[in-house]
Formats: C-alpha cells, structure tokens, sequence
C-alpha cells in the first residue's frame, strides 16, 4: 500500500486524540493522488442486489488458503488490513445469489433481507452516494470495524483481490498457535475482554485491534459460542460476533481445520 496515500486516508478522519469532528474532504490534490492508489475513493452508489453479484464473482478469484494465510501473515508483519479478508470471506462464501425482497426475514436481526439475515450480513436495499473511504479507513487502522456490513465485505475483499500473495511464516503459525492456547487457558466464565488481554503480549497489536482480531474470528466460527448456558451476567457490549463468548466455548477444532490445516496447527 502508498505510504503517501495510507497517510492521507488517516489524517482525512484522524488527528492526535482520536476522530476528526468536521466532514471529511473528498477532493483536493491529496485526496486525487489517494484515489489514483486505489486507497480513497469517490462516493459510491450501488444497489444490494449489484453488491451480492460481485461478492460471487470475486469467490470465484479468492480462495479460502489466500485469505488464511494473509491472516497468518498479518500477525508478525502487523499488515492490518489484511486480516478481516478472512471474515469478509467466511461470512459471504455460502450466499446464494439473490434479490434484496426475494426471502423477506421473519426475525429481522442483521437485515429485512432473508438470506443477508441467516448469514449475519447487515444489509440494505441500496446504497445512495455512499462514503467508502471511512470503512477502508477503520480497514487499515484497526483490522475493520463494520465486519459483518455487506458492504464492508465487498469492499474489503475487492481491495483483497488487488494485493500481491502474503505468506505465512512460522513465526505466524507459532503467533496464532499461543493465541489459541491463550484461548484455551480461559477460566470458563471468562469475557471476550479477558481474552484480549491474554493477547496483549503475543502478537504485536493495539487493544482495538486485537477486538478485531476476535470479532474476525468470531465471524468465521473459530471462536465460537456454543450452545450452552451463560454462566453469570454474561454479555459484553463491547463486542458484536463475540458479545456473548465465554472461556467456556474454547475454539471450534473442526473450523481452525478448516482454514488453517495446511499449516498443522494442532502439531
């Protein structure tokens, strides 16, 4: 990624102390030399229906061992934006092609879109001269925010398909196999929030990104809740796809197989 142009994405809508309160300006010199490096981009508008369409064509260009691997190669190399491809990935791999009315939801959680809905993916029908620039921003500074927005996954694996092959190391492989350890030394009624700290000495990282890492996780049913009582309070608003993860439900054996076997994780 240039340099130049990360740094004029971040200062659009970041300054020393956190977000910037005024609205980002979309032109200038700055924001054309950011746009010809495919980091910032014109107001986008595009409709549900157009956005399932791409997300199957670019399955068809991305593969489930290219999105692991630049996950394992973002732990040492702290690549950031290279991380939610996994979830972007886990999270659309199974939706079918559809229309925005054609299965209405019954219990609408994420969408009014019935197939968006089962999938987790928050939805809408269209998208009118829509900022895209935030998103990637919150992308490279923090490994995503916004994970499971339609949206979002298009773009982040549209951006995906435009970097070169990372590979993981074994430094990477070893990262992630502490982490998972990690998760396993959880008391039961431990939080999300209690594993994040496990993480604050494994992997080079900030709090927010390590929320991240989690959340990224969550979404491609590694760590994942299962289906048994809470113990306690339980609930942690901090979170989305680990709201309600206790140390309890360890990780999925089967999923980390899944995306990562290639690397014998379990040796």
């Amino acid at each position: 990624m240039d340099k130049k142009a990360k740094q004029i994405l971040t200062k659009t809508f970041w300054q020393t102390g956190g977000w910037k309160s005024e609205p980002p300006v979309l032109q200038g010199e700055d924001f054309e030399y950011a746009r010809s490096q495919g980091v910032m981009f014109d107001p986008l508008t595009i409709t549900h229906d157009e956005l399932v369409q791409r997300l199957k064509e670019l399955h068809q260009r991305i593969t489930l061992e290219q999105v692991s691997e630049a996950f394992l190669h973002s732990l040492s190399t702290r690549r950031i934006h290279l991380r939610s491809a996994l979830s972007s990935w886990a999270l659309t791999a199974e939706l079918p092609l559809h229309t925005y009315e054609q299965r209405q939801s019954v219990h609408a959680n994420t969408s009014s879109c019935g197939d968006c809905n089962f999938h987790r993916l928050m939805s809408d029908r269209s998208y009118v001269n829509t900022d895209l620039n935030v998103l990637n921003f919150e992308r490279i500074k923090w490994g995503g925010v916004r994970l499971n927005w339609l949206l979002y996954c298009w773009l982040d694996l549209e951006l995906f398909s435009r970097e070169e092959p990372a590979a993981a190391t074994q430094e990477d492989v070893w990262l992630f196999r502490q982490m998972l350890e990690q998760v396993n030394q959880c008391d039961p009624a431990d939080s999300a929030r209690k594993l994040e700290k496990r993480w604050k000495d494994i992997f080079p990282s900030s709090k927010y990104e390590r929320d991240a890492v989690m959340e990224i996780l969550g979404y491609a049913g590694i760590l994942k809740t299962q289906d048994t009582p809470r113990i306690g309070r339980g609930g942690d608003n901090d979170f989305s796809s680990m709201a309600v993860w206790q140390g309890q439900d360890r990780y999925e054996a089967e999923a980390v197989a899944y995306y990562f076997g290639k690397w014998r994780l379990d040796s």
